[in-house]
């Protein structure tokens, strides 16, 4: 396959020169334009001398499209040098003459019409004109023929020479079917690399086997088409190319049909419009191309290109047409294109994988066609199932018959992970959604015979594959395929599918007659799933048709055993499944009809039943190659001796991670293919794998790894020459680097000059033979007071690019102007949304005397000349700028001015237009590392493999490594300080080349680097921060524990362990431990001992770092500890075995019951506790409880008698604790006092009350204790008792009674109970007031008669005036209509009854109540009838 290429790949815009920038290809295109203008102009003058030839080619590139379109019956005329010089339109030959011609008669006389006045409008054109063009002609011609010569004579080797054609080929029209031989001669050395080329795309003799040969023998080239159709009807290319140069000759092949022998699948000649297309050149351009897309299945992707077609004709519409992998497209439900009037567009509605492949589009006009290609890559839809495999593809139906169909369809590129188990065939009767499996179990071969199928019905089929993760998505859905025989089918025609069964219409009954046997049985395919059988009908089969019998045999026997014993078959086809693998059968087949059964054919060979077709062997070696920033090129070896071979798939995995993706999903057929969509500056491996029928092939082995960027190409050419200064017999140049440097460093320029006498210009000289590496160059030896033009050439690794745009006219003089020259080599930095740094060489030339400033002058970009302004007012004396307060998103220009003492000199070139726009990236940072060594750090994400740091000090290169040494690890690059001092002082910046524009400075300030000195002063001797200092703690058994904690300690830190001066380490006395991710430090010690006072000390050591703390641990101090050591120590043997966890105290409850209560823990069911007092046992009332563990022992109503030790045991088998309480003395006097205090406490308020005697006061306790001591006080005073005044206590009430209290009792009361702290006091004034009485008034009894009245009146005294409430049988009642019930002016209470009966009898009182008493008066009712006392009377 080497030598040529596919098209989709040799004329993609992203293969090869794709990576080139835009300008690059404008560039290229005016020069390709302007070598064939020349070329053209020395054709047509040749050919006037020569005379014409006409030969017919037709436009269409038919490398697009298989076959030939109609609508363009326009083919080139040229003459004998194979120039275009017209168009002819052949004549089709047919009886309709309409047809013939293409028009009708109106269409005819205005043609006729139209070309009159077209040869009138010619007569009359300038013979002036036509003279002053020839002249042109010819000295274009000149210049062109003295060019030649001169780089001829130039040539190092005269034996080296570009290829030239000795005879060149010759068109040819011959018949269809017939063959053509295109032969030339070329001589050139070395000898030249030859390709043919059909329409502008490479011919692969490999690509069509049989269809072309090309031989070269002895400088003769030659090219045979072997039975040529219409398809061949085409423009043939023959390309000779070696290192000197390259050249081209054509040739034409039409290919004529037979009068009469139209192919129908013609397109009908277009009917022309109302303005005719002949006579008028159109220029069709592509704009706003689509790209290199992807997709995924189920999405729907839209293609678009803009198109410019000049002139502009009114209702004229171009060809726009389609191509996927060069087969053109038609409207579908699956793609639909559309064409705007300049837009064309192609939708794909539901992108499925067999919508993967390069897509081209075609604009066609009568005077030539444009493409434009690009590729689009379809991704697999998630699996609905993780691990599922890709859905399958390409699904089509082959050998169609009444029953039986064969599905094919391609395996997909993704597996899931695991490896495809299988497919399953699925059908659909067209009209009808109802899907049916037609096979049980997968099979593994990518093709399946589908039988059981009504004649006549229309299918449709789709795949579906399954692993042992799950089922795939099913495949896109086949073309629909009729069931019939492929004779009526073709009778019927292809129009639509139909379904229903077919119309069967009857005929007259003739004698039936018993067929023939079956012709040419054969086995045609076979697997280890199923075997197909093929047969031709027998001649005798009477008038009726026929159904067939098959019949099987294992090999070796004579034993013949029918398959179809049910319904015999109609199609000469059979598919014959559960056949045992590996045994080898005979077959045969019987016809059958209404007659009967026919004798049986002819057996076929024993057939084994296996899969004939093997997997593919994996394809050879892989080699990846550069192509652009995203793709790589990859090729690789043909699988050897692979038999019906699908085609390739690729898959790449990053280096090093071997996570495999699909680069293609749909096989392809070649060795060669570009990966897309890949990360710049990433590396990656590839390999590949074959497909046929049978599965997928091993992979190849790994390519090599390759890093992703654009291949390296020769620079575009420089431009804006300018002169920079001016003397009698040299010049000084100076011009902008290209804007396309082809990927590489420019390694030099090549300057050439030539003079220009009276506008003419002459020949190139070189001013260089060694290449240059400065923007500016001195070019000596010219003659004073001559014109002079130059151009440049930019090289680097990959050659010497093209020249650039002949300079403007140049006088070599002397220039005595005083000002200076222009500034040059203008470059901008560092720049930001606001502000940048302009930097720029002073002038070669610096006038009479030395340039002592500049100025910069700014405007936008697309602002007229005028609106040039000043950015500074007083002059710049250095070579750079920062330019600040720009307009974010405006895009400037600048320009510098030079200054010496005579004045301002000339402007330099403005700068290209610069977008006020801040790039992503980093600032240069300042680093200071754990040395304190000082760095400034620059990183940069865009970097490529060519990319550079450069670092400067005010804006100067740093060459010299004294002062600062620069260090470039992949992204970063860091420049380190090796002696700071003032010297360093100024502005460091960092450009990175190879990028867009990545750039930053730093300013260091004598400030700064007074900060940065005692940074790093901190960094060469730290210290490790610590969080806490060494500290003590006890811990359970009495450990000591010392520890503290630093901040942050690495894996190679370190402590040692000080005491007394003395270094410890780890042993039966001290343990250690250190933790280096929490930094904690520990030591361990299991009790303190006498020789262990002293100092402790920790030291820590981290690198350089260092840090230390210690304890003291002496005196007192240390004694404390040790006895809590040792306390603790004891308490832990303690807790071993049962034991106190709260120790024996005591509580008082509120009822004044004494509780004595202790808590233990770690008790069983033998552990028993016992209660003593003073040595001798006490009984408790109640049983341990293990689940609370809480000890009580209640002493009620406790007195002196209770005083004592009391002491609790609690013991097992593990030992014993003891709790003891002393409540003797003092102790007893403690419980005491709070037996007093819940007394006082639950004393209530002090209450007054009035006797007989006089006045009581009284309160109430809950208990009386009798050595509770109480005090009444009046008037804070305490009382002295007398006759008159009394306290003691009845029950739980103490009181106090003043008998005749007389106004020297007013005052405070007060009762203190002493409980041996504060004690309780209850108080409450005795202020003079009356308590409730009732004085008087109401009768004991009251006997009334029903029907009557009552009302009974009494008087109430108390002060604060009383609350009066009256009763009736003990229960409160309330005043209405029938009892009325008052109070009147606090003194007199009234009771009435308005109409007694007999339900008022009854008791009734009267309660009154103030804050000093209470009082009551009970009278009774006796309600009585007059009747009955009458009678009783009687009695």
């Amino acid at each position: 396959m080497s030598g040529s290429l596919p098209f989709y790949q040799k004329h993609h815009r992203h293969y090869d020169r794709g990576y080139r920038g835009r300008e690059t290809q404008s560039t290229a295109s005016q020069y390709q334009k302007m070598s064939s203008s020349s070329y053209s102009a020395r054709s047509s003058s040749a050919s006037s001398s020569r005379g014409l030839h006409a030969s017919f080619t037709p436009l269409e590139d038919s490398a697009s499209s298989p076959l030939p379109k109609r609508a363009k019956p326009t083919y080139l005329a040229m003459d004998k040098e194979n120039q275009i010089i017209g168009y002819v339109v052949p004549i089709f030959r047919v009886l309709d003459e309409e047809y013939a011609s293409g028009m009708t008669d109106t269409e005819d006389t205005h043609m006729k019409e139209t070309a009159g006045v077209e040869t009138e409008r010619r007569e009359h054109s300038s013979r002036r004109a036509v003279m002053r063009e020839s002249a042109e002609r010819i000295s274009l011609s000149k210049r062109i023929h003295e060019n030649e010569e001169h780089h001829k004579r130039m040539n190092e080797d005269n034996l080296m020479h570009a290829p030239e054609f000795v005879i060149k080929p010759r068109s040819h029209t011959v018949w269809e079917k017939q063959c053509v031989r295109l032969h030339c001669t070329i001589s050139g050395w070395p000898e030249p690399r030859v390709v043919w080329y059909k329409n502008n795309v490479s011919i692969d003799p490999l690509s069509s086997p049989g269809k072309y040969k090309v031989e070269s023998s002895y400088n003769v080239h030659s090219l045979e088409i072997n039975r040529c159709d219409f398809d061949d009807t085409a423009q043939y290319r023959v390309s000779a190319m070696n290192s000197k140069g390259e050249l081209s000759a054509f040739a034409s092949v039409v290919v004529k049909r037979f009068k009469g022998e139209i192919d129908e699948s013609l397109p009908v000649p277009r009917q022309l419009g109302w303005c005719s297309e002949y006579g008028v050149t159109f220029e069709t351009h592509i704009v706003e191309k689509f790209g290199v897309s992807f997709g995924r299945e189920g999405e729907t992707m839209s293609l678009g290109c803009s198109v410019i077609i000049y002139p502009t004709l009114h209702r004229y519409q171009p060809e726009i047409q389609w191509y996927r992998d060069d087969k053109l497209l038609v409207p579908s439900k699956w793609a639909q294109m559309h064409w705007s009037g300049d837009r064309a567009t192609l939708t794909l509605t539901h992108l499925n994988k067999e919508d993967e492949g390069l897509y081209t589009l075609r604009v066609t006009t009568k005077s030539s066609y444009e493409t434009h290609s690009a590729y689009v890559f379809v991704r697999d839809a998630d699996a609905e199932i993780h691990g599922a495999p890709g859905a399958p593809l390409d699904v089509h139906c082959q050998d169609v018959n009444k029953d039986y169909i064969i599905v094919t369809w391609k395996q997909p590129a993704v597996d899931g992970g695991s490896p495809i188990l299988g497919y399953f065939v699925d059908r659909c009767e067209v009209g009808t959604t109802h899907w049916i499996q037609c096979n049980d179990t997968p099979v593994k071969f990518a093709r399946f015979p589908v039988t059981g199928l009504v004649e006549g019905r229309s299918y449709v089929f789709r795949v579906r594959a399954i692993n042992k993760a799950g089922m795939s998505y099913p495949s896109r859905v086949s073309e629909p395929a009729a069931a019939m025989d492929p004779a009526d089918l073709a009778r019927k025609g292809t129009s639509a599918p139909w379904t229903g069964q077919i119309i069967v219409t009857e005929e007259e009954p003739s004698e039936a007659v018993v067929p023939g046997k079956p012709l040419d049985l054969a086995v045609i395919e076979a697997t280890k799933n199923y075997v197909v059988l093929s047969w031709k009908p027998p001649s005798e089969k009477g008038h009726e048709g026929v159904m067939y019998y098959v019949e099987k045999c294992v090999a070796g026997t004579d034993s013949w055993q029918r398959v179809n014993t049910d319904i015999p078959v109609k199609s000469p086809r059979f598919a014959l499944f559960d056949l045992a693998e590996g045994k080898s059968y005979s077959f045969r087949v019987r016809c059958c009809n209404s007659a009967g059964v026919g004798e049986p054919s002819d057996a076929t060979e024993a057939t084994t039943v296996g899969d004939k077709l093997n997997i593919p062997s994996a394809p050879g070696r892989v080699v990846p190659t550069r192509n652009t920033d995203t793709s790589v090129v990859v090729s690789w070896e043909a699988s050897k001796d692979a038999k019906e071979l699908i085609g390739y798939y690729i898959e790449t995995s990053l280096a090093g991670k071997n996570e495999w993706e699909p680069c293609n999903n749909k096989p392809i057929k070649g060795t060669r293919f570009i990966c897309h969509g890949l990360t710049t500056d990433e590396s990656y491996v590839f390999k590949v794998r074959a497909v046929n029928a049978a599965g997928l092939s091993e992979c190849s082995q790994e390519s090599e790894a390759i890093e992703v960027k654009a291949a390296i190409a020769s620079p575009a050419p420089p431009y804006s020459i300018t002169v920079l200064e001016s003397v009698r017999d040299s010049m000084v140049l100076g011009w902008k680097q290209p804007t396309f440097i082809g990927g590489a460093d420019i390694t030099g320029y090549f300057v050439d000059y030539r003079e220009v006498v009276a506008g003419v210009p002459g020949k190139w000289h070189e001013a260089n033979i060694h290449s240059i590496t400065e923007r500016a160059y001195r070019v000596s030896d010219l003659k004073e007071n001559m014109n002079y033009q130059f151009q440049v050439r930019a090289a680097n690794m990959a050659g010497v690019g093209v020249p650039s745009l002949p300079s403007e006219v140049f006088r070599c003089e002397e220039w005595t102007i005083a000002v200076p020259g222009p500034p040059h080599d203008l470059q901008a930095l560092e720049v930001r949304k606001n502000s940048l740094v302009l930097l720029w060489k002073p002038p070669v030339y610096q006038g009479r005397s030395g340039v002592n400033g500049y100025y910069i002058d700014i405007k936008e970009a697309d602002a007229p000349i005028e609106a040039w302004r000043g950015v500074n007012e007083k002059s710049c004396t250095k070579t750079y700028m920062k330019v600040q307060d720009l307009k974010e998103g405006e895009t400037y220009v600048f320009r510098v001015r030079a200054q010496n003492q005579a004045g301002v000199g000339k402007p330099s070139e403005p700068t290209e237009p610069i977008p006020a726009e801040t790039k992503p990236g980093a600032d240069i940072r300042v680093d200071v590392d754990g040395d304190g060594v000082i760095s400034l750090i620059f990183e940069c994400s865009e970097l490529t493999s060519d990319s550079k740091f450069v670092w400067s000090k005010n804006y100067e290169e740093l060459t010299d490594s004294a002062r600062l040494t620069v260090e470039t690890k992949g992204s970063q690059s860091r420049a380190t300080f090796n002696s700071p001092s003032e010297e360093d002082l100024g502005i460091y910046s960092c450009l990175v080349t190879h990028t867009n524009g990545a750039s930053s400075s730093y300013t260091l300030t004598e400030e700064g680097l007074k900060e940065l000195l005692k940074i790093s002063h901190d960094h060469k001797f730290p210290i490790i921060p610590l969080k806490s200092e060494l500290a003590v703690e006890l811990l359970e058994k009495g450990r000591v524990r010392f520890w503290l904690q630093a901040e942050k300690m690495s894996a190679n830190g370190k402590v040692e362990y000080v005491f007394n001066d003395n270094l410890i380490s780890q042993g039966e006395k001290y343990k250690m431990n250190f933790d280096k991710n929490t930094g904690v430090v520990e030591m361990f010690m299991e009790s303190l001992g006498k020789d262990d006072e002293g100092t402790f000390t920790f030291q820590l050591q981290d690198g350089k770092a260092t840090n230390q703390s210690s304890l003291v641990l002496i005196g007192d101090v240390f004694t404390k500890l040790q006895k809590e050591s040792e306390f603790q120590r004891k308490e832990w043997f303690r807790k071993q075995g049962p034991h106190f966890i709260e120790y024996l105290s005591y509580e008082v409850t509120p009822e004044c019951c004494v509780r004595l209560k202790c808590k233990v823990g770690n008790m069983k069911k033998d552990s028993v506790a016992l209660w003593y007092k003073d040595g001798r046992e006490v009984q408790a009332n109640e049983k341990l409880d293990f689940a609370e563990g809480v000890l009580t022992l209640e002493i009620a109503q406790i007195s002196k008698k209770d005083a004592g030790v009391y002491e609790v045991v609690v013991k097992d088998d593990r030992g014993s604790d003891t709790s003891t309480l002393n409540l003797t003395d003092q102790g007893f006097k403690e419980l005491m006092n709070m037996v007093f205090s819940v007394i006082a406490n639950s004393s209530t308020p002090l209450k007054i009350q009035s006797t007989e005697e006089g006045i009581r006061l009284y309160t109430f306790v809950s208990y009386y204790n009798d050595e509770l001591h109480v005090t009444w006080h009046h008037n804070d005073a305490a009382i002295a008792f007398t006759e008159r005044i009394k306290s003691g206590v009845v029950g739980e009430q103490l009181w106090l009674q003043i008998s005749e209290p007389t106004d020297k009792d007013k005052g405070k009361y007060a009762i203190e109970f002493f409980d041996g702290k504060g004690g309780l006091r209850r108080t409450v004034e005795l202020a003079g007031q009356d308590r409730a009485r009732v004085a008087g008034g109401l009768p004991d009894v009251v006997t009334i008669q029903e029907g009557k009245a009552l009302n009974l009146t009494c008087n109430i005294s108390g002060d604060p005036v009383p609350e009066v409430t009256w009763l009736k049988n003990e229960r409160e009642m309330f005043s209405d209509d029938h009892y009325i019930l008052k109070f009147e002016s606090g003194k007199f209470a009234s009771f009435t009854i308005t109409q007694v009966n007999t339900a008022d009898s009854g008791k009734y009182s009267i309660l009154v109540k103030n804050k000093y008493g209470t009082e009551s008066g009970d009278f009774t009712v006796s309600v009585f009838i007059p009747d009955e006392v009458h009678q009783s009377g009687k009695k």
